[in-house]
């Protein structure tokens, strides 16, 4: 469990910081609750904001049991791979982090890795739109998790060193609810949210965090290398 408390640290600050890139990814369908016209009350929006990011996060969880099993099979083969692994993972975070700062397209090129897969996943999302039940809205959820981004392919790659499947689910939940605040907010129809989000200023400060994030992540593995196994 201790070894596991870094890899949550992790998960956990990257959704909370990374909500300015999150809300750039979700955010217009998860605003579709707060503009459906079928919905009059925050009352009756919570219900459609709380099962769309639910099926959001359970499919981050059976993404983080796909990776976790699959690193487990190359870690016991490789055990070496671990490291370079969370190495890449804190790389892809600070990219992360440079693209929320300062606009830094490297991403995209990791974010188009999953554009086939998602091209045949997008037409079961617009099926469900518009969100007219809570079962829908959950669905929406479910596919929306597969959508290409950067910031999930990074934490990802963190569950993938747990090696261990539920570990992979916990760490995958536990960015989803770093993730919650932001997009649920936002699917509320709290539109200062994402305009303070979206603040040059907002950004700036996130995209530095996650920069930071992501070098401490980096610094994790490399961390055995110096005397006594300390930083």
């Amino acid at each position: 469990m201790t070894e596991l408390l870094p890899l949550l640290s992790a998960a956990l600050l990257a959704g909370l910081l990374g909500s300015a890139h999150c809300l750039g990814m979700c955010a217009g369908i998860s605003g579709l609750f707060a503009v459906n016209s079928q919905i009059a009350s925050l009352r009756a929006q919570l219900p459609f904001a709380l099962a769309y990011n639910l099926g959001r996060v359970c499919s981050y969880a059976f993404l983080g049991v796909i990776v976790a099993t699959f690193g487990s099979v190359v870690v016991k083969a490789s055990p070496g791979l671990a490291g370079t692994i969370r190495l890449l993972s804190g790389a892809i975070i600070i990219l992360v982090g440079l693209k929320v700062a300062f606009d830094v397209r490297i991403l995209n090129i990791v974010e188009n890795m999953g554009t086939t897969l998602w091209s045949r996943i997008a037409p079961v999302a617009q099926k469900l739109v518009p969100v007219t039940s809570v079962p829908k809205a959950f669905g929406l959820g479910l596919v929306w998790g597969w959508l290409p981004c950067g910031l999930v392919y990074s934490v990802l790659l963190i569950a993938a060193t747990s090696a261990q499947p539920l570990q992979g689910a916990f760490v995958m939940i536990t960015f989803g609810l770093g993730t919650l605040p932001a997009m649920l907010l936002t699917g509320l129809g709290a539109a200062n949210v994402a305009a303070f989000m979206r603040r040059r200023e907002t950004r700036l400060g996130m995209g530095l965090l996650i920069i930071a994030l992501g070098v401490l992540t980096i610094a994790m593995p490399l961390g055995k290398f110096l005397p006594n196994g300390h930083m």
